[in-house]
């Protein structure tokens, strides 16, 4: 699942892609890049939503839904929700069903997955990123959720991110693991913008939840493991050279 994402440009980029934000008075919205944020961290991240005009603010990664009542629970399971299955949004009595009209797009500049490579004791690191534009838009779903955390309001605004089943080039790479062959539903710009429009019907999700990115779209490179501490910069997506790596065939 994807758990690990990139931003290392500036947050005013978006407006390129999306510039009816900027006509909406976006502007006075302050993130740092980053070229590493672990889910698991529950940090913010700049998203993009509909519900009362169109708006660009930061949300927390990570719903936490009611059945998690206890800080134990929060503990244990929240990392569950921190993407959500796109098969399930249209599948009715589900938590993603009942928030499919809290609709919300995640930015970024890249993300992270761990291949399995047979007869290697450790998986590889990959930072994906799209070829065609700097920043992309994976579909989200958000919703306001309880805080264990004194520090913030009772109730915060948080995000989930969608993932679909994985295309050629992700398959190869995303290949071990519980939740293998998924990647993040990436859009294109045009299907991000109707991702955001308020009216539509089941009909109208299910055909944006079935769209999946084409591999030849996709720049993919091994990194070094990013689950271990290091600074926050560039070095963080520099390629890294693993003799005998078998390519990941487009």
């Amino acid at each position: 699942m994807c758990y690990d994402i990139a931003f290392t440009t500036s947050i005013e980029g978006i407006f390129k892609y999306l510039p009816q934000l900027k006509a909406a008075g976006n502007l006075d919205i302050h993130f740092d890049p980053t070229w590493h944020k672990i889910g698991m961290s529950y940090p913010q991240w700049p998203v993009i939503t509909n519900s009362h005009g169109l708006k660009l603010e930061t949300f927390t990664w990570g719903p936490v839904p009611k059945m998690l009542d206890t800080m134990e629970k929060v503990k244990r399971q929240r990392q569950l929700f921190l993407n959500a299955r796109s098969e399930k949004v249209l599948e009715s009595g589900t938590m993603w069903n009942a928030i499919r009209h809290q609709r919300c797009l995640v930015p970024a500049t890249g993300f992270f997955e761990y291949r399995h490579v047979p007869g290697w004791k450790n998986k590889v690191a990959y930072y994906i990123s799209s070829k065609e534009q700097d920043i992309f838009f994976i579909a989200g779903l958000w919703a306001f959720s309880n805080s264990w955390d004194a520090d913030k309001p009772p109730r915060i605004p948080a995000f989930t991110l969608l993932t679909r089943g994985a295309n050629k080039v992700m398959a190869q790479i995303h290949n071990g693991g519980d939740n293998a062959g998924r990647m993040p539903l990436m859009l294109t710009n045009e299907l991000a913008q109707q991702w955001l429009q308020p009216g539509l019907t089941d009909t109208d999700i299910r055909d944006i939840l079935q769209y999946e990115l084409p591999a030849g779209e996709l720049d993919y490179w091994p990194v070094n493991s990013v689950r271990r501490a290091k600074p926050d910069d560039a070095a963080v997506i520099a390629p890294a050279a693993y003799e005998g790596l078998p390519p990941v065939l487009a």
